[in-house]
């Protein structure tokens, strides 16, 4: 993964812009990572009697991601709603091996 540049050292548009792709190629990585740990989640459950959304532990993600988005200066409005369409891609991703629930 190339380092990246920090924003006060890039001085033109185009070396931003630059940054910012590379930035989104790195979130695109976060995210499939993030997605194998949802397909292992998937493969668990059932072993443990769970189904795919479980109401209290999407609140707990929920609060623990707007916890950290506010100690590190995001929006936490904006942080809970990009995760909850996360969690529920994740939670439709996992029906699709458990069944809806």
């Amino acid at each position: 993964m190339p380092t990246l540049t920090p924003p006060q050292d890039c001085n033109t548009m185009q070396e931003l812009r630059v940054q910012i792709d590379r930035l989104d190629r790195q979130l695109i990585e976060v995210l499939v990572k993030r997605a194998s740990y949802i397909d292992r989640a998937s493969q668990l459950k059932p072993g443990e009697g769970l189904p795919a959304r479980i109401p209290d532990r999407v609140e707990e993600v929920v609060q623990r991601v707007r916890k950290s988005s506010d100690e590190l200066g995001m929006d936490p409005d904006l942080a809970e709603e990009l995760w909850r369409i996360l969690i529920d891609w994740s939670i439709a991703r996992e029906e699709r091996v458990l069944g809806s629930d």
